[in-house]
């Protein structure tokens, strides 16, 4: 239990993408619905912050390591926020939608 988030894991796509996602409910969560439209942004700033933190902890490696950070941040921030769910046509009805009638079309009844 005490492995759940370490510093090889937030190295890791799985563990940065994890970390990006439940840092931005968690924050969303605090502000409120406020947050919501400012949501995408924040898990792309803290996708990059951690693209970077990865970067200036690498050693190995030349000064193309900033340019490679910028593109490891976009694939985390895809990665945590579902790249396939981006177009609007993606997306599934929230229950708010729901609600309001705009369920899916295989729920709704042919009559």
């Amino acid at each position: 239990m005490n492995d759940l988030f370490t510093w090889a894991a937030l190295g890791s796509l799985t563990g940065a993408s994890a970390a990006t996602l439940l840092t931005t409910n968690v924050i969303g969560g605090l502000i409120g619905p406020s947050a919501d439209k400012a949501r995408k942004w924040i898990a792309l700033g803290i996708a990059l912050a951690l693209s970077y933190l990865t970067a200036a902890l690498a050693t190995d490696v030349g000064p193309e390591k900033w340019i490679i950070a910028f593109f490891n941040g976009l694939v985390i921030f895809s990665a945590a926020l579902g790249i396939n769910q981006l177009p609007p046509g993606n997306r599934q009805a929230t229950p708010i939608q729901l609600a309001q009638g705009n369920e899916p079309r295989f729920v709704r009844s042919w009559a």
